[in-house]
């Protein structure tokens, strides 16, 4: 809420006021399907919001009359008069849930693989005849090459002149060759680094921190990089200090293409690297002591570690369905839905359709006896989906690892995946099944065909 404190005869920045009220709105994701509400009811139903979430008060100024009408005539806002009916809440029906009494008993460790002794990538693994080709010669592209502009900053008032920079389309800039690099080496490095941030705060905690493994290789990578750039990309060498070859390298097409190929080829190598000793570390899902989550969009449940669990607002019945299935089964000893904002620990790479790396965060944690299975649900038409069949392939190559590990590294569980389709859940809930004959069959069904070790490539 903003009170401008101003005479009314006085000029107001009515823009800047609210601004500075816009920055202020709410930024949590939890909030995001009652702010898209929210937004829905006032600009096309023209109906008042349920929440003030998202909702600038300003306290009346005569000034903004004008600016209000303006609005209006643009069709760029709703006039809404009358007294408040008390329906209105300042949060909606947001409530904190936190750990119930007894959480432990229902509580999840999740296994998380710190280093794997094993996998050290020697610099006799980088093959660069073994990196894809640019689809185009390197004449073709140099022909359409854009001419980057070169700006020249100018303060207004005294004139002094400061800072040229260059100007152009690629998706990164570099002001030489091994700038350029450089550049590559990082974003490969960031893209293939196994560490999380969280893992990362979590291990300054131990007694002993260890570098990520792919730092001790950075001059490796980069002549891996180099002699790609150079040799392999065009089928043909390039000197790339030559007539400024190198901004060649610097398109974008050009440039994803690189960072793609490189990022893909050496999470390949970590995928084949046999592995037999393990540094592990365990996150629990009771670490996020309190969740936020909508009322109407929520459960009460006894199996879990908090006492209420959500699902979507929207387009979530089947996770709703699974919810209460889970929570009345017999033989489900604890479950817990996944909160991809809060338990951030909990997720997979995957190499995208489009060939860039991404973060998985599956739906539900299920346990029954000595089993553990991540569950994913999804509309049937969507578990042929190819990217969702490379999310299953990375956790089903995580599971493997997982279980090879002598049983007090898992805590004796077994860890399985379950692609969980609408069709197949909806007829074993209405055939009576028990969770275990349902997660079981989902999980032989939607491998079947396919290899347990389900590589990324």
């Amino acid at each position: 809420m903003i009170v401008p404190l101003r005479s009314s005869q006085s000029g107001i920045l009515l823009e800047q006021t609210i601004g500075r009220g816009l920055r202020l709105m709410w930024r949590e994701p939890e909030y995001q399907e009652a702010k898209e509400e929210n937004r829905k009811r006032v600009l096309q139903e023209r109906i008042r919001p349920k929440n003030e979430i998202e909702v600038l008060n300003i306290i009346e100024h005569p000034r903004f009359l004008e600016f209000y009408d303006e609005l209006i005539a643009d069709g760029l806002a709703v006039v809404e008069g009358g007294e408040d009916d008390g329906e209105t809440s300042g949060v909606g029906d947001f409530i904190n849930v936190e750990l119930r009494d007894g959480y432990e008993k229902y509580d999840f460790q999740f296994p998380v693989i710190l280093r794997e002794s094993e996998k050290i990538i020697e610099p006799k693994d980088f093959d660069v005849n073994k990196l894809q080709q640019f689809p185009m010669s390197f004449e073709e592209i140099k022909k359409i090459l854009p001419k980057g502009e070169r700006f020249v900053s100018q303060e207004v008032t005294s004139g002094t002149r400061y800072g040229d920079f260059d100007v152009h389309s690629g998706v990164m800039s570099a002001t030489s060759y091994n700038d350029y690099v450089s550049r590559l080496v990082r974003r490969v490095m960031t893209l293939v680094s196994e560490k999380s941030e969280d893992t990362i705060k979590a291990r300054r905690n131990a007694s002993e921190v260890q570098f990520p493994l792919l730092q001790l290789y950075t001059p490796q990578i980069a002549g891996l990089v180099d002699a790609y750039l150079k040799k392999r990309l065009f089928g043909q060498e390039i000197d790339p200090h030559q007539d400024d070859n190198w901004r060649v390298f610097m398109m974008k097409d050009v440039a994803e293409a690189v960072v793609k190929n490189i990022t893909t080829y050496i999470i390949k190598i970590q995928e084949e690297t046999e592995v037999n000793e393990y540094e592990m570390m365990y996150r629990n899902l009771s670490e996020v002591t309190t969740l936020r989550m909508r009322e109407g969009s929520s459960l009460e449940t006894h199996k879990t570690i908090y006492e209420r669990t959500s699902f979507p607002a929207r387009s979530g019945n089947l996770e709703k369905s699974f919810i209460e299935y889970a929570n009345t089964d017999g033989e489900v000893d604890a479950f817990a839905k996944i909160v991809e904002y809060k338990h951030t620990f909990i997720r997979f790479k995957y190499i995208r359709e489009d060939g860039m790396l991404a973060h998985y965060h599956p739906d539900f944690l299920v346990r029954i006896g000595s089993k553990i299975y991540i569950v994913e649900t999804k509309s049937e038409k969507d578990t042929s989906h190819p990217n969702v069949k490379r999310k299953k392939k990375s956790v089903l190559n995580w599971v493997e690892k997982i279980n090879k590990l002598p049983e007090e590294h898992r805590q004796g569980f077994t860890w399985s995946y379950v692609l969980l389709g609408e069709d197949v859940f909806y007829d074993f809930k209405n055939k009576g099944a028990t969770m275990k004959q349902l997660l079981d069959y989902a999980t032989m069904r939607y491998d079947s065909g396919a290899s347990i070790q389900g590589k990324l490539l």
